[in-house]
């Protein structure tokens, strides 16, 4: 296996940062993570697929992690936005087909893509779309949660208080192990001028909840998706609603017969994809989509 790479590249006129696993010659998996968290999430899904001969690219959102935080937030912090850097990003590395995996606000980035709506470019590219708790629509009590959260971020004078912060606010993702939470802690820091520590984002990335109210009810894109999609829920989610998961098998891709759902146990909103069970069926089902 190669050893992944760090890279930035300049996309619609923002400095994107990605991480790039694995060699030039395998099947593309582009794994996006979700709305207040890095690129660095995915570390244990890219190594699982680069090991197995998949090249895994994994951006961090404009806005988040490494990448350039936007100097219009009204109008960039949104989906269409973020499709557009996908698309960007797709013509830089001449991705002509990849598998999706996308965890929340990724998910909904993917379906965006999937759908060819708004980046018509994208539909015939991705070959398969993975929603790791996410759907075309989500609970308003858990959007109230994460804008709770993520809007007001707090500081620490400590990376150890951080750490414990993170700890309880994602417990919901199941098991991490001690060496994952340090990762986690340390790829999502960044310090303040009076030299506390806070989550590694923009704050004003949750505009897109005040600006773009809409932005997360998806059914006209999802119901225009044309490739194999797998939904992972976790069982104790408050974002994916078991009646949103009835909706999704009745139209779109589930009345097509290519939606799989599958329950995560041990997890809410939204498993780490950092242990076997979580990896496996997600290799299993890109394997049966193919290129």
């Amino acid at each position: 296996m190669n050893a992944p790479t760090s890279n930035y590249l300049q996309i619609a006129g923002r400095e994107i940062h990605w991480m790039d696993w694995g060699g030039q010659g395998g099947p593309v998996v582009v794994a996006w993570h979700g709305l207040a968290r890095t690129c660095r999430d995915m570390d244990e899904l890219a190594g699982h697929f680069s090991e197995r001969g998949f090249r895994v690219i994994c951006p961090d959102t404009i806005g988040r992690g490494l990448s350039q935080w936007s100097p219009a937030p009204d109008d960039e912090y949104q989906l269409a936005f973020y499709a557009r850097l996908a698309a960007g990003l797709c013509d830089a590395l001449a991705l002509e087909r990849v598998h999706w995996v996308g965890t929340s606000m990724g998910g909904a980035i993917g379906m965006v893509c999937a759908g060819g709506l708004v980046e018509p470019r994208m539909k015939a590219r991705i070959a398969s779309l993975v929603l790791n708790d996410n759907a075309p629509q989500i609970a308003d009590a858990a959007i109230e949660r994460i804008r709770s959260y993520a809007g007001q971020p707090p500081a620490f004078d400590t990376v150890a208080e951080l750490e414990a912060f993170f700890r309880t606010v994602y417990k919901p993702y199941g098991w991490l192990s001690d060496a994952q939470w340090r990762r986690l802690t340390e790829t999502s820091t960044r310090r303040l001028p009076d030299g506390r520590v806070t989550p590694h984002y923009d704050p004003a990335m949750v505009r897109q909840f005040v600006v773009h109210p809409e932005d997360y009810v998806l059914w006209p894109h999802y119901d225009a998706i044309e490739v194999p999609l797998l939904c992972l829920r976790g069982v104790d989610s408050d974002l994916v609603l078991p009646d949103t998961l009835v909706e999704m098998q009745r139209r779109g891709p589930g009345a097509a017969g290519r939606l799989q759902v599958i329950e995560v146990p041990g997890c809410g909103h939204a498993p780490a994809l950092n242990v076997p069970s979580h990896l496996e069926p997600i290799e299993a089902f890109v394997r049966a989509a193919g290129i």
